[in-house]
């Protein structure tokens, strides 16, 4: 499924769009950083509710497909406008980690 489908499927708010037609092949869920670094796998949608800079760097490291940011959280303008320069997708939702993955896993089975 794409990003850009799950973005309306879930009515996720965009944050940073800058290639929604990528493909999401799994689900992370994960805070801690280097963990997310080393296990999180190319096409993944990861679920954070971190949402300082380092975020674009790890979804760059791990070629995230996006981030989704969850309980509301919504990071600085500059990482936003650093997740674009970078080619991060990001978007937000009110909806808790737990629920964003099993409505996600319910698309992904």
């Amino acid at each position: 499924m794409k990003v850009c489908d799950v973005a309306e499927k879930f009515s996720l708010k965009p944050l940073s769009v800058a290639d929604s037609s990528r493909e999401i092949t799994g689900v992370y869920i994960g805070d801690l950083l280097s963990w997310v670094m080393g296990r999180a796998e190319s096409g993944d949608a990861w679920i954070t509710i971190m949402s300082n800079i380092n975020i674009v760097a790890v979804a760059s490291l791990a070629d995230v497909a996006c981030i989704i940011l969850a309980e509301g959280v919504v990071p600085d303008e500059n990482v936003c406008i650093t997740a674009l320069q970078k080619g991060i997708n990001i978007y937000t939702s009110d909806k808790t980690a737990y629920e964003l993955a099993a409505a996600l896993a319910q698309c992904l089975l």
